[in-house]
């Protein structure tokens, strides 16, 4: 276990196995877009490739799903997930986070995997 251990404002430790100086300064996560990643890590960020856009709000996301044919679909059990679907005879799904800032690496990829020449996660703006 090789790596630095480091302790949080409530006492609790944690280990970092590649440390960068990025890895102990705090980020604040307005200034930087993108989901929160391990510490030291770059966020990432969902592209719309035919545009080269960089997805910021759900609203965003919406209208680049709506013009791929995916609709959203509506639980009326009131589910913390916002769902789209493709069509009513198909069994391709997408859930995410009702909120934005709860979207994760593996919500990207997921809208990545199922529109493959559409989307993609990077690293950085660019």
């Amino acid at each position: 276990m090789s790596g630095v251990w480091v302790f949080d404002k409530k006492g609790v430790t944690r280990l970092i196995p590649n440390p960068t100086r990025e890895s102990f300064e705090q980020r604040d996560s307005l200034t930087h877009p993108g989901t929160a990643t391990a510490p030291g890590a770059r966020p990432r960020f969902l592209v719309y490739l035919p545009e080269n856009q960089v997805i910021r709000s759900y609203a965003e996301l919406e209208q680049r799903l709506g013009e791929l044919g995916w609709t959203r679909y509506y639980n009326p059990s009131g589910s913390d997930l916002l769902q789209f679907h493709r069509s009513d005879d198909s069994l391709d799904l997408i859930s995410l986070p009702k909120s934005f800032a709860n979207l994760k690496p593996l919500h990207m990829y997921d809208i990545v995997i199922k529109n493959r020449s559409f989307f993609e996660v990077r690293h950085t703006l660019a």
